[in-house]
C-alpha cells in the first residue's frame, strides 16, 4: 500500500507540473510525463522493450486533454492563430501517424537514445535561443508547410509531446510573438496527439504494465489527466504575465540532465 500511495503521488505531482508547463512556456507537458512514467514503471520492475512505448502513448493521451484545456484558456485572450492551425493540420497528423509506426517498430533503448538525443537539441536551443533570431518575418506556405509540419508531428510521436517544444521556436524564427506561438502551439498538441493515440489504441506494446489498453496505460492516464486538467490554465494565465525567460533557461538545464540521465540508462 505504502509503494502504491507513492505511485499515485508522484503522478499526481508530475501531472501538475506538466499541465503548468504546458501553458507556461508551451513545450509540451510529456517533456517531463515521459521519462517520469519511465523511471515509475522501471521502478515497479518492467523492463520490457515495449516499455518507452507505452510511456509515449500514455503522455500523448494526457496531451488530448491538456491541449484542449490550454487552447481554450489562451483563446480567451484571443491568442490562438486558427490560420496556422488549419494550414498545419493535415501535415501534422499525417507526421504524427508515420511516428506511431515507426516507435512499433522499435526497442525500448532504442527510443530512449531518440529520446535523449532530440530532447538534448532542444534543451541547447532553449538554453542559448534569443527572441531577436529569425529566420522570415511570415510562417512558411506551400510544400514548406508539409515538409516542416510533417516532420513536427513525427518527432513529436517520438518524443511522446504535444509539438510546443518545436512549434514554439519555428514560430518566434518566423516573426510570430511569443505568446501567440505558444498559445498556438498548444493547439499543435490535439493535432499530433489525437489521431497517434487512435493507433497507439490499436497497437499493443510488448509486456506493458498492468491495466494497458493497445500502449496507453489507463490507471497513469487518469491520475496525471486530473491533476493537468486543473492546472494547465493556470500556466496558461502566467504566460500572459511573466516574463519566462530566466524561468526558460533554468529549465533547459533541469531538461538536459533528463536526457542525459536516460541516455546514461540506455548506454550503461
Amino acid at each position: 500500500m505504502t509503494e502504491l500511495f507513492l505511485a499515485v503521488f508522484f503522478l499526481a505531482v508530475t501531472g501538475a507540473f506538466a499541465g503548468i508547463l504546458a501553458g507556461l512556456l508551451g513545450v509540451g507537458g510529456g517533456i517531463v510525463l515521459v521519462p517520469a512514467f519511465f523511471y515509475l514503471f522501471s521502478a515497479f520492475g518492467y523492463h520490457s522493450d515495449g516499455l518507452m512505448q507505452v510511456c509515449l502513448a500514455t503522455s500523448l493521451a494526457t496531451i488530448i486533454v491538456t491541449s484542449a484545456r490550454s487552447v481554450m484558456a489562451h483563446q480567451r485572450r484571443g491568442a490562438v492563430d486558427w490560420e496556422i492551425l488549419r494550414a498545419w493540420a493535415l501535415p501534422i497528423a499525417i507526421g504524427a501517424m508515420a511516428g506511431v509506426l515507426m516507435v512499433a517498430q522499435l526497442r525500448t533503448v532504442t527510443l530512449q537514445i531518440i529520446f535523449g538525443v532530440l530532447l538534448t537539441v532542444i534543451a541547447l536551443y532553449m538554453l542559448v535561443s534569443r527572441s531577436e533570431w529569425r529566420l522570415a518575418d511570415a510562417m512558411p506556405k506551400g510544400p514548406s508547410v508539409w515538409a516542416m509540419g510533417g516532420v513536427t508531428g513525427f518527432i513529436s510521436v517520438l518524443l511522446g509531446i504535444g509539438g510546443g517544444s518545436i512549434g514554439v521556436p519555428l514560430m518566434t524564427l518566423h516573426g510570430r510573438p511569443i505568446h501567440r506561438a505558444v498559445a498556438t502551439a498548444a493547439g499543435f498538441g490535439l493535432l499530433i496527439a489525437a489521431p497517434s493515440v487512435a493507433l497507439f489504441l490499436l497497437t499493443p506494446a510488448e509486456a506493458p504494465p498492468p491495466y494497458t489498453l493497445g500502449s496507453v496505460n489507463l490507471p497513469a492516464f487518469a491520475i496525471v489527466i486530473v491533476m493537468t486538467t486543473l492546472t494547465a490554465p493556470y500556466g496558461a494565465a502566467l504566460a500572459h504575465r511573466l516574463d519566462a525567460k530566466r524561468l526558460k533557461r533554468a529549465f533547459a538545464v533541469f531538461l538536459g540532465l533528463v536526457a542525459l540521465n536516460m541516455l546514461r540508462k540506455a548506454l550503461l
